[in-house]
């Protein structure tokens, strides 16, 4: 069984360049489906409009150089070392925490394709980003 989950390098690489073929068709599609004014569209129940178009064609986008990135070994990615990826990680952490917390204070509502995100569910977010970043930066003070 974990034979299974264990891929080589050469494996990943040939599932991402396929990966950036289905972001490059998915792309085009909806740029076309835009284009030919075809917006509401309902799928599976669910209600797409002309205002989701811009955030997914940049979704699209980023994910396909990516993938391409990856898939053809295009350049090299600095190697960050550990401690530097816990401070980051902590400072992300600590943003989500914060802008949860915003979102309690101000009492906005979140939406999300037409279901409204429950406000509790900012209270558990804080909670488990908080946690998450001063573990980060505990660890991170840690590798010195």
């Amino acid at each position: 069984m974990v034979k299974f989950f264990k891929m080589k390098h050469q494996t990943l690489h040939e599932l991402a360049k396929f990966g950036s073929g289905l972001m490059a068709g998915d792309f085009i599609a909806n740029a076309w489906v835009a284009s030919m004014g075809y917006y509401p569209i309902e799928v599976w129940g669910w209600t797409f409009t002309s205002d989701i178009v811009l955030p997914t064609l940049i979704f699209d986008a980023a994910l396909f150089l990516i993938l391409v990135h990856y898939g053809w070994n295009i350049g090299k990615i600095p190697a960050l070392r550990e401690r530097s990826y816990l401070l980051l990680a902590g400072t992300i952490f600590a943003i989500v925490a914060l802008a949860h917390l915003m979102r309690i204070f101000l009492n906005a509502d979140l939406v999300i394709m037409e279901y409204e995100i429950p406000h509790w569910l900012s209270y558990v977010g804080i909670i488990v980003t908080t946690y998450l970043s001063y573990m980060s930066f505990k660890l991170a003070t840690r590798l010195k």
